[in-house]
């Protein structure tokens, strides 16, 4: 098994070109993993992770409803953002500038094959990660991410997630909300989860900006040490 994850931080790029960026990979491992099993061949199957920062993009999942968007199409125009409907599980969420995103493209026959469990790991290193920052980050019953506030009426999340895994390799990911403008979420439902607001990093800490880049090591520290992996960097975009 490998336990190697390739990194890479893509800077800001369109939602579009990352999409068919991770499908490269996805396909490439999964193309593989036939080939082994076809030929009876043993070849090695990568893993990768990207970080990445999305232009303004309002996405919706497989199973989201469009109405969840509050949005049309010339108000969308007007705001400078884009809207694609995706092939990963969740609702509706939003991307944009000052929010880290994480695309694990991994073979989790690496690691372990349970869904389940993988999920609960990309929500612990955002908790863990949170947790740095003395705050107490938790999941809320039935709704994937992590919240600030659960059992109380000033719920928020603070990180998005939403997956897709087929033959035990995944793409899609997370969105932790760090200094990111929280005014465009105003625009959905988020999630398609009434009653419940966003949060940042920025504006529970009560600073003018939070340094990206430490955050971004916090993060790829804690999932480092849940799937028991280690990353190495690439420069490759």
């Amino acid at each position: 098994m490998n336990k190697s994850i390739c990194f890479q931080d893509l800077g800001r790029q369109d939602y579009k070109a990352t999409w068919e960026y991770q499908e490269e990979l996805f396909d490439y491992i999964v193309g593989l993993k036939i080939k082994n099993r076809q030929e009876s061949t043993q070849l090695e199957t990568p893993n990768y992770f990207l970080f990445v920062e999305h232009p303004h993009v309002y996405t919706l999942g497989k199973s989201g409803d469009v109405s969840n968007l509050l949005l049309s199409e010339k108000q969308l125009q007007a705001k400078g953002a884009a809207f694609y409907k995706i092939n990963r599980g969740g609702d509706i969420t939003y991307h944009g500038p000052g929010q880290i995103v994480g695309y694990p493209i991994l073979d989790l026959e690496n690691f372990f094959t349970d869904i389940h469990k993988y999920l609960r790991f990309l929500e612990e290193a955002i908790i863990l990660t949170l947790a740095e920052y003395g705050l107490s980050g938790a999941r809320s019953p039935g709704e994937t991410g992590v919240w600030l506030g659960i059992g109380t009426p000033f719920a928020r999340k603070i990180c998005a997630m939403g997956v897709r895994a087929s033959r035990w390799v995944t793409m899609h990911g997370f969105a932790l909300n760090v200094n990111v403008d929280l005014g465009y979420f105003d625009h959905i439902i988020p999630c398609g989860i009434k009653g419940k607001t966003v949060t940042s990093l920025r504006v529970e800490l009560g600073i003018e900006k939070v340094d990206e880049a430490m955050v971004k090591e916090k993060i790829l520290k804690h999932l480092s040490h849940l799937f028991a992996g280690s990353f190495f960097p690439s420069s490759q975009k």
